[in-house]
C-alpha cells in the first residue's frame, strides 16, 4: 500500500479499516463483474488522495466474490493492524447497495454514536465510501444491478476487546472506521475523538457522573476505588485534561474526578490543562512553595526545589499527607475556576507504588 503525497515526517503513515473495506469491496466486484480479482486497486480516499492496496485473499464463486486487504495502521499502535479485512460482494435484484456487518464486526446496542442501535458498527463515512466505490464500479462496467456487500474480519472479536468498543456499547467485533482513509500515527485527533462518543454514550445511558483518567495504571486504579460507578463513567482522557473538562461541559455532565498519578496531577494543581511533557513541565519551585505552605521541614523544602522529577519529591515527602491534599484542593480550584463552577470537581492522586 502507498499514499500519494505522504506529509512529511519520520512515521509512516497508515489507512483506516474504512479504506481497507473499500478496496477489498472493489477488488471483489471486478473479479465479480469480469470473472479476474486484480491483484490491486486503487481508491479515493474522503481527503481526495489516492491509495493503492494490495489484494490478499481472492475467491470467486458462481454468486459472489471476495477479497481481502491486510490492515496496516503504518507506524500507529493500532490494535486492528494484522486483521484481514474482507468483502464479499453479491450482485442483488434491484437497483439497491445493502452493506452489512459480518464476523468480527461489531453490532452497535447503544445510543449517541453515529450508528444507529442494532445496525453494523460501519461508521457513516466508510459506508459512504464502499457505497460509491461500488456504484462506480458499476457505472464503469455499464451493470444496473443492485449489491448485497458483506464485510467481516476474521479475529476481530478478539481484538475488539482490547478497544473502547465494549465500552461504547459496541459488542461481537471492531468498527469499520475513519473520516480520512488514513491513519496518523500516533494522532491526537482519534483520541480526542474517542473521548467526545464515550461521553456522548455515556449521557444517552443517563450518566452524568465521570471520571477522568489520565494513564492506564489510574484508570486501573480508579476503578477499584470507584468501584460504585457504572463502567461507562471511566474515560481515559490521556493529557487532555482541559478538552475533556470542556466536553464534559457541553453534554451535560454533572460531576468529574480525575485520577492520575503526581506528575500530571503536579502540572493540573499548577494550572496546565494539557499534561503532556511537550507542552507543560512541572516547576519544582512550584511544589517546594506547596512545602513551605504546610511549614515542612526546611532541608525537605531544599531538596524539593532541587529535584528531577516528581517521583523524586514524593519519595522526599513520603506521600505526605498535608502536602497531598494540599495539591488535590489546587487541582479542584483550578478545574472549578476553568469551568466557570459549572462542573462540581473532586481529585485523587494516585502513587507510584498504586496507593492513594
Amino acid at each position: 500500500m502507498y499514499i500519494e503525497d505522504i506529509p512529511e515526517g519520520n512515521l509512516r503513515y497508515g489507512y483506516t479499516t474504512g479504506a481497507c473495506a473499500t478496496a477489498a469491496t472493489k477488488a471483489a466486484l471486478i473479479g465479480l463483474i469480469t470473472g479476474n480479482i486484480p491483484d490491486e486497486v486503487t481508491i479515493e480516499l474522503p481527503v481526495k488522495k489516492n491509495a493503492v492496496f494490495k489484494i490478499s485473499h481472492k475467491r470467486l464463486e458462481n454468486d459472489y466474490a471476495e477479497a481481502s486487504v491486510l490492515k496496516d495502521g503504518g507506524d500507529d499502535p493500532d490494535v486492528t493492524t494484522g486483521l484481514f479485512i474482507y468483502s464479499r460482494v453479491y450482485m442483488s435484484p434491484g437497483k439497491d447497495i445493502k452493506i452489512l456487518g459480518g464476523k468480527g464486526i461489531g453490532v452497535v446496542t447503544r445510543e449517541g454514536l453515529p450508528v444507529r442501535p442494532g445496525n453494523s458498527a460501519i461508521n457513516p463515512v466508510p459506508m459512504r465510501m464502499i457505497r460509491g466505490t461500488a456504484m462506480k464500479v458499476l457505472n464503469d462496467h455499464g451493470i444496473n444491478n443492485g449489491l448485497s456487500i458483506l464485510i467481516y474480519a476474521p479475529g476481530g472479536n478478539e481484538v475488539a476487546r482490547r478497544t473502547c468498543n465494549p465500552k461504547l456499547g459496541i459488542i461481537g467485533g471492531i468498527s469499520i472506521l475513519g473520516t480520512t482513509g488514513i491513519v496518523t500515527p500516533f494522532s491526537t485527533s482519534s483520541w480526542k475523538a474517542s473521548i467526545v462518543l464515550a461521553l456522548r454514550v455515556a449521557i444517552k445511558n443517563s450518566i452524568k457522573d465521570f471520571v477522568f483518567t489520565t494513564g492506564g495504571r489510574s484508570d486501573s486504579e480508579a476503578k477499584k476505588i470507584l468501584n460504585g460507578y457504572p463502567e461507562e463513567s471511566f474515560i481515559e482522557i490521556g493529557d487532555f485534561a482541559g478538552f475533556s473538562v470542556r466536553r464534559a461541559m457541553e453534554v451535560g455532565a454533572n460531576s468529574v474526578t480525575i485520577v492520575g498519578m503526581p506528575g500530571k496531577m503536579s502540572k493540573l494543581a499548577m494550572g496546565c490543562m494539557d499534561l503532556h511533557a511537550h507542552s507543560s513541565s512541572v516547576d519544582f519551585n512550584f511544589l517546594s512553595d506547596i512545602a513551605k505552605k504546610i511549614k515542612m521541614d526546611k532541608k525537605l523544602i531544599e531538596k524539593i526545589g532541587n529535584s528531577n522529577t516528581v517521583s523524586e519529591v514524593m519519595q522526599i515527602i513520603n506521600y505526605n499527607n498535608e502536602f497531598i491534599n494540599y495539591l488535590k484542593n489546587l487541582i479542584i480550584q483550578r478545574l472549578t475556576e476553568y469551568t466557570n463552577n459549572r462542573l462540581k470537581i473532586d481529585a485523587i492522586i494516585i502513587r507510584n507504588d498504586n496507593g492513594v
